[in-house]
């Protein structure tokens, strides 16, 4: 399990994330992290470190042609997140529907919550959240807005790890500019 957090502030996105891996009542405090840079974006995973290292390591995400980062995310990034994750083996297919997994994206200042029908969403408080620390994490955003964003994001980890067992330091913060 996991928890990823990330925020929009003043033009730049940071996303933070714990180092658990967890397997039933097993946990293991990971050395490869669960956020990092892929070219322009930055990301957080949850559901797999196998969906993260293909997010990492195999994504070669498309840059944006358009000033509509939005129509981007949900049209071109998507296309290739679908194609990175089925030629990796990730994706499952249930009914006729293709399900990958969750994460957080970064880009242009916007933060992105993907979900595991491939969804893209933007949430109004401009912070998000995703793994089993989630609840933990989003209480501590809303109440935390007058902190400096990589103390939000650092206090957010913090409190999920205290209220969840499946959520452990050390945690890693990345951030990335906005637009120029």
């Amino acid at each position: 399990m996991t928890c990823i957090v990330g925020l929009e502030h003043d033009g730049r996105v940071i996303i933070g994330g714990d180092s658990a891996g967890v397997a039933g009542y097993s946990i293991t405090v990971r050395a490869d992290t669960k956020v990092f840079r892929n070219g322009e974006f930055i990301m957080g995973f949850t559901s797999s470190f196998r969906m993260g290292q293909l997010l990492r390591y195999s994504l070669i995400p498309p840059a944006p042609q358009t000033w509509d980062v939005d129509r981007f995310m949900a049209t071109d990034f998507i296309s290739a997140v679908r194609d990175c994750l089925r030629e990796g083996g990730y994706t499952r297919t249930e009914s006729g529907s293709e399900a990958g997994g969750v994460f957080l994206a970064g880009i242009r200042g916007r933060l992105y919550r993907i979900d595991s029908d491939f969804q893209i969403g933007r949430s109004i408080d401009l912070y998000d959240a995703v793994g089993c620390g989630e609840e933990f994490a989003l209480g501590s955003l809303h109440g935390s807005g007058h902190l400096s964003p990589e103390d939000r994001v650092q206090l957010a980890l913090e409190a999920a790890a205290h209220h969840s067992s499946a959520v452990c330091p050390p945690f890693h913060v990345v951030s990335a500019p906005g637009p120029d």
